[in-house]
């Protein structure tokens, strides 16, 4: 069993910057665009029990700043569970994090996101 807990450095920056893409358009109230950015940061950190949850907790936060009931649900039980199916490396690749796609579902990964991912 691969045991995943140490973020590698070469995702760090691409992580980081989905993250600072989505507050930039959080604050312009560009919501749609805002939850494509944390998508693409769950794909990114899914993989790593800290990043994996930490979208969780975003996401579970942009719920209930856009009063959206299903998201806010959806999310408590990834946010529990997340991080510890990250650590023993029982992910289900690609998928986007939200309670919009069921929490086990393998998804395609976009294709500049299988470029950076393969990098590590």
């Amino acid at each position: 069993m691969n045991f995943n807990y140490k973020f590698p450095q070469g995702l760090k920056p691409y992580y980081e910057k989905e993250l600072e893409n989505f507050r930039t358009k959080l604050k312009s109230a560009d919501y749609q665009v805002a939850w494509r950015h944390l998508e693409r940061a769950h794909i990114i950190g899914q993989a790593y029990p800290v990043q994996h949850s930490y979208v969780h907790w975003i996401m579970l936060k942009f719920g209930f700043k856009i009063k959206n009931i299903k998201e806010v649900i959806g999310q408590i039980p990834r946010l529990l569970v997340g991080g510890v199916k990250s650590f023993v490396g029982k992910i289900p690749v690609g998928n986007t994090g939200g309670a919009n796609v069921p929490p086990l579902r393998p998804m395609e990964i976009p294709e500049d996101l299988k470029q950076i991912l393969a990098k590590v």
